[in-house]
């Protein structure tokens, strides 16, 4: 249920986080098993990624997953890179 409505929010979800400034990779994933979401993504500074927490259409999508009994952790973190493979 989550991953198929998560699938549906592509369209409007990609061009709106394409269109942001300083976003190097996201990724949205879902497991099925326990019927969760996870959202990550990498960003060119921090204010760039702070970008997120007023994107309109994540937004407007927030009470649909809700409905389906998504929990969203608030206020989103931010965590800084301290190395990378």
């Amino acid at each position: 249920m989550v991953r198929d409505r998560l699938a549906h929010a592509q369209s409007s979800l990609v061009p709106a986080i394409e269109a942001l400034h300083g976003c190097l990779h996201f990724w949205a994933g879902a497991d099925p098993a326990s019927n969760t979401m996870v959202n990550i993504s990498v960003w060119a500074t921090l204010e760039d990624a702070r970008q997120m927490e007023t994107l309109a259409p994540m937004l407007a999508l927030a009470s649909e997953f809700a409905s389906l009994g998504v929990q969203f952790e608030r206020p989103i973190t931010n965590y800084q890179s301290l190395w990378e493979i």
